[in-house]
């Protein structure tokens, strides 16, 4: 019996929940450190948002791991390396889509940065963790 023949399937549905909370966390996370970073440190703000991203990136992998997709049995190193390479992808859509909102907008960056957030956690980075990344 496979490791995964112990526990019931999630369906789609609860993934997606699943995935959008941690997405949420993952995002507050990334937000926390945006600001404090931009306000505080007096850090530009699209540096400010890769940094964010990562951090959030971290969050949200472990997250993905150990309570969405339940996918402890697999390598970590291996969906640690196939995360790595969405959240890449992850991190230049966001900042690309901060910086093109914040710049040719009347939009205030954290304005720019929530819009962003929500179209590429429930598009780009929900399907390519479930199909690549945790495989499920």
């Amino acid at each position: 019996m496979t490791p995964t023949a112990d526990k019931p399937r999630r369906s789609w549905t609860r993934l997606f929940v699943g995935a959008q909370i941690a997405a949420i966390i993952g995002t507050a996370v990334d937000f926390v450190v945006v600001y404090v970073l931009t306000e505080f440190a007096g850090i530009w703000y699209a540096y400010s948002n890769a940094l964010g991203a990562a951090c959030g990136a971290v969050t949200n992998f472990l997250l993905g791991r150990y309570w969405v997709f339940q996918a402890k049995e697999s390598k970590m190193h291996h969906q640690a390396f196939r995360y790595f390479l969405v959240a890449t992808g992850s991190l230049i859509l966001n900042t690309l889509g901060v910086y093109l909102l914040t710049e040719f907008t009347p939009s205030h960056y954290m304005l720019s940065k929530t819009i962003v957030a929500i179209f590429i956690a429930v598009t780009f980075n929900f399907l390519l963790q479930k199909k690549f990344v945790f495989r499920r």
